[in-house]
């Protein structure tokens, strides 16, 4: 697969308005990993794809009505289903990570790619959504040659105290592995 204006070939496109630009001369060297399900813990509905179109009828859940205004994004999502869509071009800044720090370098959204993963911290992730993810990390890995593993983290490592995504039912080991199977 390859790229075109920060937009990965062969995955589905939907355009987010929640963005705006990189500083200038930021080098995107970190990827982030998320969760999220809307309402919580309830999945394989559009409600994703709405909120970061902020779109969401905030009407349609009570949860909603404690998101209502927030204006988020993220580049990648990965859904049960293993789909891949993509809403903000990598080459922007995403809103996904908020206040946040890396190895002393505060506003992780500046230099990072955000891969939000459909699910809860204490539901496991499926096998399909664990083998996505490692290929788009390969692809991605490959374009933003300072990738590597040390500087891909949770949104957890990033937001401590604030974040415990992906949560404690993501398996590393499993998303390594998967990452091994891409290389061979």
């Amino acid at each position: 697969m390859k790229f075109t204006d920060g937009w990965l070939d062969g995955v589905r496109h939907i355009h987010s308005p929640n963005f705006n630009e990189r500083p200038a001369h930021a080098v995107v060297d970190l990827l982030v990993i998320h969760n999220i399900s809307l309402p919580p813990e309830q999945f394989n509905n559009s409600n994703i794809e709405l909120f970061f179109q902020n779109k969401l009828p905030w009407d349609a859940h009570p949860y909603f009505s404690t998101i209502q205004g927030l204006e988020v994004s993220s580049h990648f999502l990965v859904k049960r289903c293993g789909e891949i869509i993509q809403f903000v071009s990598c080459d922007k800044r995403a809103w996904h990570a908020g206040a946040s720090s890396f190895c002393g370098q505060e506003n992780c959204n500046d230099f990072s790619i955000g891969i939000e993963l459909e699910g809860a911290d204490e539901i496991e992730y499926e096998v399909i959504q664990y083998q996505k993810l490692a290929e788009l990390t390969l692809i991605l890995s490959n374009k933003y040659f300072k990738l590597n593993w040390s500087r891909i983290v949770g949104h957890c490592d990033i937001a401590p105290g604030r974040k415990t995504d992906p949560g404690i039912s993501f398996d590393w080991n499993i998303y390594k592995k998967q990452m091994i199977k891409w290389l061979s």
